[in-house]
């Protein structure tokens, strides 16, 4: 029994030997007949001639058995193996792997954004596997065939020359399918419409010199912007930087895959690390830039917002907005669509779903094929630590904006208006509104600012958006 089950799988072993030599064999002439990746460029497209008679020829298993080698297979097992990969000049892929430990410890351990950084983290393990190729691109060939090995080819012209005809030489990896999510501009919108149905717009309505305290947070975005320049990056790499300020991931990584898809794995770790420090940068900024006195401010109450003013609202900012920023109505959009079903009250199923199901699913994708982004070669690059001190910059900028628009409206209103909500006014919701609260409380423990800087914090989303409308519609 057991020499019929060592023949056997010595069998097996000499069928895949063969196996590997014929595509081995195939991968080999393939070269010699100049195959090459599909380029834009139809001048650049070579024709190649195939010989399908040859691609048949096989192996035979006498010469296989011939051929076969336990030292040469386990060698060849091992040279195939990622840890081989690794030590043989892969050394920054294990750079980038000990980077993602670190990512998964702040987000499971630490409680960091762990909704986000720990998709985001798993994304840069998994790409930055040597050899699993799970982010890598298919690859195409131009052949002359117009049918090859049972399947019609695409017909690829210059004018009116065809050329020959274009097959998938091999399929992309899981995550590059997943990524035409965010390269597209797709689950950014779909991740403001989860948001937008979990926003209570009351505090703004109810209080809309809240918009003022949202704009002038956003003053950190454009100040991160004139500083990238200044640092050498274009003009849309400096806008994709700059909307880290408005810490609102889903809108930078929106603005990035727009205007510098080579910077997206950078900007979003940056972005989604400055969101998940909230507590720890902006109390500092807030105590530096206000007086005591002017944080032990009690706001009075605000009043009751109708049911009918949170219909209109969603459905006026949208249409006015995308009047005037075409380019915003993606993003604004669908976070105006979310809160309608929410606020309606007649959509109840479909308000549930965006907050929960397709939030969560769409998250996950997001946050994967986003870290997926964040490879060896293009990460560890001295522009990226470039862009995360500018992040740091562009949030302390956006929430020392909030809080001295704060400090002049407080003395403009005669102290009715306690300067710590302007911090409220980056975007991310609601945890910039727990730290005003918690600032204030510690200075008057009868404060109770939350409500009053979820104006301000709603208003910033709304600022975020338009922010990268204007970059978009100037430099995409």
């Amino acid at each position: 029994m057991k020499k019929r089950l060592c023949l056997l799988l010595g069998l097996l072993l000499c069928v895949l030997i063969a196996a590997c030599g014929l595509a081995e064999a195939a991968l080999a002439e393939d070269a010699g007949n100049g195959m090459v990746t599909l380029v834009n460029d139809s001048q650049s497209l070579i024709p190649v001639y195939v010989d399908e008679a040859a691609e048949g020829a096989a192996e035979t298993l006498d010469s296989a058995i011939e051929r076969f080698s336990i030292g040469d297979t386990v060698i060849g097992l091992v040279k195939d193996s990622g840890v081989y990969a690794l030590f043989k000049g892969n050394w920054k892929n294990g750079v980038m792997l000990l980077i993602s430990f670190l990512l998964l410890y702040l987000a499971i351990v630490k409680q960091f954004e762990p909704l986000l950084l720990m998709p985001i983290a798993f994304g840069m393990l998994l790409t930055n596997l040597p050899l699993a190729g799970i982010f890598d691109e298919p690859v195409y060939e131009i052949l002359s065939n117009p049918t090859y090995h049972g399947k019609n080819g695409i017909p690829i012209y210059n004018g009116d020359l065809l050329i020959g005809y274009q097959y998938i030489k091999q399929n992309g990896g899981l995550l590059y399918y997943l990524y035409q999510g965010v390269k597209l501009g797709i689950f950014p919108p779909l991740i403001f419409m989860g948001v937008g149905a979990m926003t209570d717009f009351a505090p703004l309505i109810a209080n809309p010199i809240s918009l003022l305290l949202g704009a002038a947070a956003q003053l950190g975005i454009f100040l991160a912007f004139i500083v990238a320049l200044i640092l050498g990056f274009t003009p849309a790499e400096a806008g994709a930087i700059g909307i880290i300020g408005g810490a609102d991931g889903p809108t930078a990584i929106y603005v990035t895959t727009k205007l510098a898809p080579g910077l997206l794995g950078p900007i979003a770790i940056a972005a989604y690390s400055y969101m998940a420090l909230v507590p720890v940068i902006q109390p500092p900024i807030m105590r530096a830039l206000t007086k005591k006195a002017d944080r032990q401010i009690v706001m009075g109450q605000l009043r009751q917002v109708s049911k009918t003013e949170k219909i209109i609202f969603p459905i006026v900012v949208t249409v006015l907005v995308s009047l005037m920023l075409p380019s915003a109505a993606p993003l604004i959009g669908m976070l105006m669509l979310g809160n309608l079903f929410k606020e309606s009250m007649v959509a109840d199923r479909l308000s549930k779903t965006a907050q929960n199901e397709l939030m969560n699913i769409v998250t996950i994708f997001l946050g994967v094929t986003v870290g997926a982004t964040a490879k060896a070669e293009t990460f560890l690059q001295p522009q990226t630590i470039k862009i995360i001190i500018l992040g740091v910059f562009a949030f302390g900028g956006g929430t020392a904006g909030g809080v001295l628009l704060g400090n002049l409206l407080c003395r403009l209103t005669g102290g009715k208006i306690n300067p710590l909500i302007g911090s409220a006014g980056v975007s991310a919701v609601p945890m910039a509104a727990r730290v005003s609260q918690k600032v204030g409380q510690e200075e008057n423990p009868a404060n109770f600012l939350l409500m009053h800087a979820m104006g301000p914090n709603v208003a910033g989303v709304i600022g975020s958006a338009v922010a990268a409308g204007v970059f978009i519609s100037m430099f995409s």
